[in-house]
């Protein structure tokens, strides 16, 4: 029996067996066909659990696993969550609401703690096909741990995010100081100075209390003027919000 927190083993095992006997793999879409109401989970210290639903509008019957485990993806560190039900069938057309109950923990209590929710999805064994690999895929979100007494919008904090451009090993980087308790989950960095510009997709997001840093491929370290940052983040619900630019600190 697998822990809540260990994805299914058979699936991989399954795999690795076709491959290795040299059969005809046939894989299906990469796209999940289970999907979940939220994009990610703020936890509370002050909550006993939050609810997520985990829905099929597939035509197709799923074994479903639910687990949550940390940000590398390890499957051995204790985290302070449970999924509950860890393991359940859903039918097409159906629904389950999927709790994450919060168990005792030593978590920092000055700023956000990072987990994520893993929703993987088992296709059903079809006896009357051969040569067939099915694939067992897996959605993860994030799932943030907030201190009860963090009771301001991380948004209205998004004015505290410092900038700079630092030289390193000869090269440009664009630097940001996140001084405030919160996770900043960046859809978009844009960099300008006088002409020289570069946009960041889905670039690493600014941790709590800590410094985040970006290679400026393309500015030149030297002649770097009047350089503005233009951002976009999500919020708790999953929202784009874009904050008005903001001046960079240049290179000394």
């Amino acid at each position: 029996m697998h822990s809540p927190n260990t994805p299914p083993v058979w699936s991989r095992t399954l795999a690795a067996g076709l491959l290795v006997l040299g059969l005809v793999v046939q894989t299906p879409s990469s796209q999940a066909a289970l999907s979940i109401n939220g994009t990610r989970v703020v936890v509370s210290s002050d909550q006993r659990s939050a609810t997520l639903i985990v829905s099929n509008p597939s035509q197709q019957t799923y074994a479903v696993q639910t687990w949550v485990n940390t940000e590398s993806d390890d499957t051995t560190t204790a985290v302070p969550f449970i999924a509950s039900p860890p393991l359940f069938r859903l039918d097409p057309g159906n629904e389950q609401q999927v709790q994450i109950n919060r168990l005792p923990n030593d978590l920092p209590t000055d700023r956000e703690s990072l987990f994520f929710f893993n929703v993987q999805e088992i296709p059903p064994v079809d006896r009357s096909q051969t040569n067939v690999l099915n694939i067992a895929l897996r959605t993860r979100i994030k799932v943030f741990h907030r201190p009860a007494h963090l009771k301001e919008n991380p948004s209205s904090r998004l004015k505290d995010l410092q900038w700079s451009i630092k030289r390193i090993n000869g090269q440009a980087h664009l630097w940001v100081n996140n001084p405030t308790p919160f996770h900043v989950s960046f859809l978009r960095i844009e960099v300008s100075a006088k002409g020289q510009h570069q946009t960041f997709n889905s670039p690493a997001m600014a941790y709590p209390l800590s410094s985040q840093s970006y290679q400026l491929d393309t500015f030149k370290v030297d002649g770097i003027s009047n350089p503005q940052v233009s951002f976009s983040v999500v919020d708790d619900y999953g929202a784009r919000i874009s904050p008005a630019p903001m001046a960079i600190q240049p290179l000394p």
